[in-house]
C-alpha cells in the first residue's frame, strides 16, 4: 500500500515518510493565514523582541508559521528547528523576505546545545504537540533545562500541546482532521501505557487511478498539563500562563529566574 511505513515508526521517519508532504495542507494550506493568527497569539501573550539584535528559537518548526510570525514581529535572528529537511525547505522559500530568519535540521533535544551559548536566547517557542514527539519524560525535563540554560535573564519559553491523558474510547479514538476534494485525513489514537499514545496517521489521496491510502504510526506522550507545569518550575523557570484554548490545545509560559 502507498505510504504505509510498517507499524510504529519514530518521529523522525513518520515526518519523512508521510506527514511532511502533508503538512501545510493539514494546517489549511496557507502557511501565511496560519502565521498571522500565531503573532496574534504571541501579541496576546505579550511577546515580543526587545531589540532588533534578540534572538528566537523554534523547536519543530515544520513549514514555520510561528517562525515567520516571531520574524515579522521583529526578533533580528529567529532559527527555526526541524527534523525534516522537507519543511526546512519549505520555510526557506517562505521567508526568502525575511532575512531573520534560519534553519537548523536537527533534533529539538540538541539543537540548543549545539547551535546556542548559554543565556544568549531571547525566546523559544515549541508548537503545535512538538513537545510531545519527545521520547520519554525525562527528555522532556532535559530539554526544559537546556531551554533554561538557554534563555537570557527573563527570557520565554511558549508551548502549546494537547493533554493525551484523558483516553477516548471506541469510535471517538477516530478524529478527523481535514478534507477535500483530492485529501482525506483521519487519525485514530491507541493508549498504548499511562505514558503514551499511538497516533495513526491515515491520508486518502486521489489519483488518476482512485483513492489511494497513506499510512503510518507514532507515539506520542502523555503529558498531564499540570505536571508539566511542575516540570517546567523544577527546570529553573517560572510559569506565568498555563490555560487551555478553545482549539483544545493548552498554552504554558514560563520566564527564565537567570
Amino acid at each position: 500500500m502507498p505510504g504505509d511505513l510498517g507499524g510504529t515508526v519514530d518521529v523522525a521517519a513518520h515526518y519523512r515518510g508521510l506527514l511532511a508532504s502533508h503538512y501545510s495542507w493539514m494546517l489549511g494550506g496557507d502557511i501565511e493565514r496560519v502565521a498571522a493568527q500565531d503573532r496574534q497569539l504571541f501579541e496576546k501573550l505579550e511577546l515580543g523582541a526587545t531589540s532588533v539584535s534578540g534572538t528566537a528559537v523554534d523547536l519543530g518548526c515544520g513549514p514555520g508559521p510561528q517562525t515567520l510570525a516571531l520574524a515579522d514581529m521583529g526578533f533580528g535572528t529567529v532559527v527555526g528547528v526541524d527534523t525534516s529537511r522537507e519543511l526546512l525547505d519549505e520555510l526557506a522559500d517562505l521567508a526568502h523576505a525575511r532575512p531573520a530568519v534560519r534553519t537548523h535540521h536537527g533534533d529539538l533535544l540538541d539543537a540548543l546545545p549545539e547551535m546556542t551559548t548559554p543565556g544568549s536566547v531571547d525566546v523559544v517557542v515549541c508548537m503545535r504537540d512538538t513537545l510531545l514527539h519527545l521520547p520519554e519524560p525525562d527528555a522532556v525535563d532535559l530539554l526544559l533545562t537546556r531551554v533554561a540554560s538557554a534563555l537570557v535573564a527573563g527570557g520565554t519559553l511558549v508551548l502549546t500541546y494537547r493533554d493525551l491523558t484523558q483516553q477516548l474510547a471506541g469510535t471517538d479514538r477516530f478524529l478527523p482532521v481535514r478534507s477535500d476534494d483530492e485529501r482525506i485525513m483521519l487519525c485514530a489514537l491507541d493508549y498504548d501505557s499511562p505514558e503514551t499514545v499511538t497516533v495513526n496517521d491515515l491520508v486518502h489521496v486521489r489519483t488518476g487511478e482512485g483513492w489511494q491510502l497513506h499510512k503510518s504510526s507514532y507515539p506520542k506522550l502523555r503529558l498531564a498539563p499540570e505536571k508539566l507545569a511542575q516540570r517546567i518550575e523544577t527546570a529553573g523557570l517560572t510559569v506565568t500562563h498555563h490555560a487551555p484554548e478553545s482549539n483544545g490545545m493548552w498554552t504554558t509560559v514560563a520566564s527564565s529566574r537567570q
